[in-house]
């Protein structure tokens, strides 16, 4: 995949993407990452006419516009999503949690899943009504950063980043993301997406400085009989942003919490690993890992001619 920035107004930007089959597409985008203009020369223009493979170029071309206009201008232009940088950004502050922190946020999850293989394990939530058995249900919560901004190791950059925003650092420092304002959040969310970004870039160690903000009450999805996905709401979700990734996790064995916590890392790769092979581009080497990821990238993984089966480690023996 190969892009260039060929212009810039008051509303949009415009570039062209190269896909994987060297096909040119020419993309406009509003800031906010809405594409409002997209013609190319090499697959037909309706996506019904499209065979599935020739599908998924085209939305490759699209994920990937979004991002490289996010990395070159720092727009907020991805989804979070399929934000990689925000979900590392969560995975790391999982590091950073205590044992019992850890327990206090993701111990409702454990539960759930152990009720499967342990019926001495009372679950946390019920099964719901419509999924045609209970392993047809996918298990979700909704993850949110928060950040010490005094802790980073790029304090300066974190400045200039703030200045940009029009972020006053001394008033967001002590204040909850539950405490702001909903025109303040929406900064508070681009300067999210830029922060991370600037420690992916240099591999810094963001653990102390990142945390979870806050998370949702566990809810679920479920595939129903007549093949679509379904969706429940949480009955807690203390934000009105976009979270910064979603658990989806089948009912696998959780074993200790250790173990579990070990198996969320390994989750949260595999989601880093799907936002980058959608994006038709290879995933950082430490990425390249095989399991369970989102659900959306799983089911392509399994449609399409395209991918592996990234999700099976039986299909690629572990290896990615």
């Amino acid at each position: 995949m190969e892009a260039n920035i060929t212009g810039q107004n008051d509303e949009r930007v415009g570039l062209y993407v190269y896909d994987n089959n060297e096909i040119e597409h020419w993309i406009e985008m509003e800031f906010d990452g809405e594409i409002k203009y997209h013609e190319q020369d090499g697959y037909p223009d309706k996506a019904v006419k499209r065979t599935k493979d020739g599908n998924e170029h085209v939305e490759q071309a699209r994920k990937f516009a979004q991002y490289y206009v996010y990395r070159q201008r720092g727009y907020d232009t991805v989804p979070a999503s399929r934000h990689p940088e925000r979900i590392e950004a969560v995975r790391q502050a999982i590091h950073g949690l205590s044992d019992d922190a850890f327990e206090d946020l993701f111990g409702g999850l454990s539960q759930q899943l152990a009720s499967y293989h342990d019926p001495e394990v009372d679950r946390s939530i019920t099964i719901p009504r419509g999924a045609p058995d209970s392993d047809s249900v996918i298990y979700r919560q909704n993850l949110y950063l928060e950040i010490d901004l005094g802790a980073s190791e790029v304090a300066d950059q974190v400045a200039e980043l703030a200045a940009v925003h029009d972020i006053d650092l001394e008033e967001f420092a002590d204040r909850s993301a539950t405490d702001l304002s909903k025109t303040n959040l929406e900064r508070w969310d681009e300067f999210v997406g830029e922060f991370t970004a600037l420690v992916s870039e240099s591999e810094t160690d963001i653990s102390e400085s990142v945390s979870l903000g806050t998370v949702s009450s566990l809810y679920t999805s479920y595939i129903d009989e007549t093949g679509d996905q379904q969706f429940q709401q949480p009955d807690r979700d203390p934000l009105e942003r976009e979270p910064d990734t979603v658990l989806e996790l089948l009912p696998v064995e959780p074993g200790s919490l250790s173990e579990f916590r070990m198996y969320l890392d390994h989750h949260l790769k595999c989601q880093v690993r799907d936002s980058f092979v959608r994006m038709g581009l290879e995933p950082p080497e430490r990425f390249r890992v095989v399991g369970n990821g989102r659900f959306k990238a799983a089911v392509a993984y399994n449609l399409l001619d395209l991918y592996p089966k990234y999700y099976d480690p039986d299909s690629l023996d572990g290896r990615f």
